[in-house]
């Protein structure tokens, strides 16, 4: 406890705490497990597209009998402009101001070999113009307090480029060059920006069969996981930006 107490004190790290969050794609894996996680001592809005996915995020958060009024939801698809717009005006509306995004809603998508010209275009609009267009919204926002953070919530598939994943493998690459220009962009106006690309974690995005057994082999990651690697991106003061971060399970192969 003396050796945490002189980490605060030195401010090497710092508690996320009060501030005014949104995370996209919220409603179910990575996306819950951070609301929960931050929601504790801050403000924090999720967005999804399901209703009983929300309902069911909200309802697990005052299982954990945190400050139930911490979490609210929205239901938004990010694939769609009107969808983004109204969601950031609902933002001002409640928060006033916005200090943290995490953009992590996305989809899996196989081969280009697979699906159409509709289901790509869908795939694109979500998992990569979707946070091109969050972000801007949450850069205007907060530039004229000359601070906040955006968390790009990636993939290790923009590395390993895995067969038959290509059109989910643009998607991630893009997000990743998107977050290495942004930061270049933002960071002289005090905001922040963090990619973390995980490997293998045991969400909805993949089979569910057989999860459990993958994280006791050291094979899949838990979406708490990466939760905690959020929250320490955030923790780390003005001085240090954390540009990105690669998380994979102890076993997994790539």
């Amino acid at each position: 406890m003396e050796a945490v107490k002189a980490i605060y004190e030195a401010q090497l790290i710092q508690p996320v705490t009060g501030k005014r969050i949104l995370i996209t794609g919220g409603t179910t894996g990575i996306g819950r497990a951070t609301a929960h996680l931050l929601a504790r001592e801050n403000q924090v809005l999720i967005v999804g597209r399901h209703q009983e996915e929300l309902d069911e995020a909200l309802a697990d958060f005052r299982k954990l009998n945190a400050p139930a009024g911490n979490l609210q939801g929205r239901l938004a698809d990010v694939s769609k402009q009107e969808d983004i717009d109204a969601l950031f005006a609902h933002v001002d509306e409640t928060f006033g101001q916005l200090d943290i995004l995490v953009n992590n809603a996305a989809l899996a998508f196989n081969s280009v070999l697979e699906g159409s010209y509709v289901d790509w275009e869908y795939i694109l609009k979500t998992n990569l113009l979707g946070y091109l267009a969050c972000s801007r919204q949450a850069a205007d926002r907060m530039k004229a307090h000359k601070r906040g953070h955006i968390v790009n919530i990636g993939s290790m598939s923009a590395d390993v480029r895995e067969k038959d994943s290509s059109v989910y493998v643009a998607t991630k690459s893009g997000i990743q060059g998107f977050s290495e220009s942004l930061r270049k962009e933002i960071n002289e106006l005090g905001i922040k920006v963090t990619l973390i690309e995980p490997g293998a974690v045991g969400t909805d995005m993949q089979p569910i069969e057989g999860q459990t057994e993958k994280q006791e082999n050291l094979e899949m990651l838990k979406a708490e996981d990466i939760a905690v690697a959020v929250y320490y991106c955030l923790s780390t003061p003005q001085r240090c930006d954390v540009v990105a971060m690669q998380i994979r399970p102890h076993l997994q192969v790539i």
